[in-house]
């Protein structure tokens, strides 16, 4: 799922800081390319979070006032690019085959967890 954000960026003496509204948040970089990245990260996983607490993600309000030496600039996030990069823990999930499947399989030595993982992928791409 593919996302926008606005932030409000503001230089300051030691680099960018970074505010996201939508998340109540702040974040920073040491230059505008690092303070995009970071606010790319942190608004990614602020996001993340909501989803797994079965939280509507906030909405984007693009009606953002500026002070003096603020700019607001747009953010993007792929929230399932994130995932796959990030969030690779591993759990445990049974499934229920017929019993000469899982002896054939056991037999040529299958691993059962590879199969489901690549039989997933190919299935959600």
């Amino acid at each position: 799922m593919k996302l926008v954000y606005p932030v409000v960026m503001k230089k300051v003496s030691d680099g960018i800081l970074v505010y996201v509204p939508a998340f109540d948040c702040n974040t920073e970089g040491k230059d505008y390319a690092e303070a995009i990245d970071m606010a790319r990260d942190v608004i990614s996983l602020m996001a993340m979070d909501y989803e797994d607490d079965g939280k509507e993600l906030p909405k984007a309000d693009f009606d953002i006032k500026v002070r003096e030496g603020e700019l607001v600039t747009l953010i993007d996030v792929d929230l399932i690019a994130y995932r796959k990069k990030y969030d690779n823990k591993s759990v445990r999930k049974n499934c229920t085959i017929p019993n000469w499947l899982n002896m054939e399989a056991e037999r040529q030595h299958i691993n059962f967890s590879a199969v489901l993982q690549e039989a997933l992928q190919e299935k959600l791409s």
